[in-house]
């Protein structure tokens, strides 16, 4: 074989390793137990990632007493858990710290609505998700339409998304607990119109309203974690709003990087 097809064979070899599509992200949904209605979101999830073909999703049920040997195949961790505010739902601490190391060396979490009301008391989970729901911090009106709104339109999960648009009844959780470590930052935030409470607020809320954070992100470690608390039902994690800015904040928070699309009736 001469020099020339040699190289050409060489080209053809690297185009073909060139075009190969990029490993799909290696996905644990974390479910079994929430005082939401996890059995039925958590299919909507799996699915709405699978979709997107950059995501390969499993489900567990059960995670208490787990270690790194059940993370350690995948880049990505999705949180739709609450333990109800049970002791004996907990996970203990060797797979507390499993998770913390898990993406403290380069991985990603997902925090999902209500798991945000989860593991009363560790710090490092309330730090984690920044933002918590706890006692005498987290209420909302009734699941209503509002508007979601950017703030920092430069991120990845949100650069080139409109600066507005519609998340049809949902619940809009509002004055959370947050963490005074939290590093975080917020993307995008919806108005908390306290008319909507008809004087039955289970906490204070003083003057017409407040901007709440929707969507936040937070680097630990080498990792990243995205926060999202839209999404309560079955449809509200099947709009246009959820599906895209939870499917782009994983990517984000597995990677560092986002190159899902957005659809057109979202874009700029």
């Amino acid at each position: 074989m001469n020099r020339r097809s040699i190289l050409a064979l060489f080209a053809t070899g690297a185009s073909v390793l060139l075009a190969q599509p990029a490993p799909k992200i290696q996905t644990l949904i974390i479910a079994g137990q929430n005082r939401h209605d996890w059995k039925t979101t958590t299919p909507i999830l799996r699915k709405a990632l699978e979709d997107t073909g950059r995501f390969e999703v499993r489900v567990v049920e059960e995670f208490r007493g787990a270690g790194p040997e059940m993370l350690a195949p995948y880049d990505l961790v999705v949180l739709n858990y609450d333990n109800k505010n049970q002791d004996a739902l907990r996970w203990g601490e060797r797979t507390q710290n499993a998770l913390l190391d898990f993406v403290a060396s380069g991985k990603g979490v997902v925090v999902y609505h209500f798991a945000v009301a989860a593991f009363v008391g560790w710090d490092d989970f309330e730090r984690m998700a920044s933002g918590t729901w706890r006692p005498n911090n987290g209420h909302h009106s009734a699941g209503h339409d509002f508007t979601v709104k950017i703030k920092d339109p430069d991120h990845p999960i949100t650069r080139g998304l409109k600066a507005e648009f519609p998340q049809p009844k949902d619940e809009l959780y509002a004055n959370l607990k947050w963490h005074p470590g939290s590093k975080h930052k917020v993307l995008a935030t919806a108005y908390d119109d306290h008319s909507l409470y008809g004087g039955k607020a289970r906490q204070p809320i003083p003057g017409a309203g407040i901007d709440q954070p929707m969507l936040w992100v937070q680097d630990w470690g080498k990792g990243r974690i995205f926060t999202t608390v839209l999404g309560h039902d079955g449809p509200a994690v099947s709009t246009p709003a959820f599906l895209v800015t939870f499917t782009r904040g994983a990517e984000w928070a597995a990677t560092g990087n986002v190159t899902l699309p957005i659809p057109p009736a979202l874009a700029k």
